[in-house]
């Protein structure tokens, strides 16, 4: 791997990290604050708001400028959520400004992987950077539950700094001001990352309409990149199989929190480390897939993202703690092992479509929409007073029934299509030797 590789996974890494460390502290600020369930159970949809309002320009704006520099501002995004947060802001409103800047963030983190490597490391490269992403996930969900775990929080909150009160007076408090510093550490990395070359598309006003109007006319070109990688028969399989996954991994890090405190009468701290076994089970599957899966036989991995869903519904069967660990690790395997060959498919066919930062909003516009939507979906089930194990049985349910009408449109693809599928398969063959 090139050396900027590097540098951008340890930004990746720091921004990744703080932004689980932030879930876990808003979570517990909506708690002390006495926020009704489906307050805390909104963060995770609330995130996603403008990755999927503000899709059709965060691609155009990944292309525009260098992705280290656009990596910068999101972090820069981050921080101005963080103190919101702090300073009287609506957490959910804060967590959504932290939304932001994630929504700019995503298509230069991603994008910028096909701009510096060749197609034939693709998909070690998503290994690497997914595992390194769930790395941050792991250790970041933890470093959440202990910044507002009695052992550390009693000694941020008797810190004083000189001369200034920040008005920091609970755990989740001293949680933030903590993190705010961990992106900036993050934001530092981001200004090491090397001009990869690439020629930038810039956004370009109108002289006589402005800004705005000029930038408006990115949505039919949006659409169009949206249409064109459903139209194509491994990026539409590639893109719903992702989606799906997202959507689901996404909640699944506040599901685990509920049901850990009724199935194992956890509080937000250790219910909060049983989230990063659900991680770790993700990257060594992400890091297994790197070294066994080929872009022309990603698509073989459909079928484990239906035994995906099945076992979301059975966590409402366990009921130890030595039990829901191999459970969880299991279940997080198996949805790491699916997202790494099919991710690195999506970004092969959307690179070859439209452009790496295109192809990566158009991504998350439709995994975060996913998030948004199962999120809503449970929301709405805790809102009409079902216990997490009901929830959780309908969210399984949903997912693995979504599962199986992908694997049912892939193997309709193969019966009718087989000579475009096949050509499609070739190209994949052939890039990963350039």
């Amino acid at each position: 791997m090139k050396r900027g590789f590097y540098t951008i996974m340890s930004a990746q890494f720091f921004s990744s990290l703080a932004d689980q460390a932030l879930f876990v502290a808003a979570v517990e600020l909506l708690r002390i604050a006495g926020a009704p369930e489906w307050q805390r159970a909104a963060l995770v949809p609330i995130f996603a708001v403008f990755y999927v309002g503000l899709a059709p320009l965060v691609g155009a704006f990944a292309d525009a400028l260098p992705k280290g520099r656009v990596m910068f501002i999101s972090n820069a995004i981050k921080v101005a959520g963080c103190l919101m947060m702090l300073f009287g802001g609506h957490p959910l409103m804060a967590y959504a400004v932290v939304g932001l800047g994630a929504a700019a963030y995503s298509p230069a983190k991603y994008g910028i992987l096909t701009e510096l490597l060749p197609a034939s490391q693709l998909v070690k490269a998503n290994g690497w950077i997914e595992g390194l992403t769930i790395a941050s996930i792991i250790l970041g969900i933890v470093l959440g539950g202990q910044l507002i775990g009695p052992a550390v929080s009693q000694h941020l909150l008797a810190f004083n700094f000189p001369f200034f009160d920040f008005g920091i007076d609970t755990a989740p408090e001293a949680a933030i001001l903590v993190l705010i510093l961990v992106y900036m550490l993050a934001a530092w990395f981001n200004t090491r990352i090397p001009h990869t070359g690439v020629e930038m598309r810039p956004l370009r006003a109108d002289p006589q309409r402005g800004l705005v109007p000029s930038l408006l006319q990115l949505l039919p070109d949006f659409w169009t990149c949206n249409a064109r990688l459903w139209r194509d028969r491994l990026g539409q399989i590639s893109l719903a199989t992702t989606t799906l996954f997202w959507g689901a991994s996404g909640n699944l890090k506040y599901i685990v929190l509920p049901w850990a405190a009724l199935a194992l009468g956890y509080d937000t701290t250790r219910a909060s480390a049983l989230t990063g076994v659900l991680a770790v089970g993700t990257a060594v599957g992400a890091v297994v897939a790197s070294v066994y899966m080929r872009l022309d036989i990603a698509t073989r991995v459909i079928p484990l993202g239906i035994a995906m869903g099945v076992l979301v519904m059975g966590m409402n069967f366990v009921d130890s703690v030595w039990i829901a660990i191999p459970f969880l690790m299991l279940l997080g395997g198996l949805g790491g092992f699916v997202v790494v060959p099919m991710n690195a498919l999506l970004q092969h066919r959307g690179h070859n479509l439209m452009g790496a930062g295109r192809s990566i909003a158009v991504q998350n516009f439709n995994e975060q929409a996913c998030i948004l939507l199962l999120g809503a979906f449970y929301v709405l089930c805790t809102w009409a007073g079902l216990t997490a194990f009901g929830a959780i049985t309908a969210f399984g349910g949903v997912v693995a029934a979504f599962m199986v009408l992908i694997w049912w449109w892939h193997r309709r693809n193969l019966r009718m299509h087989a000579e475009e599928v096949e050509h499609l398969l070739h190209i994949a063959r052939s890039d990963k030797h350039h």
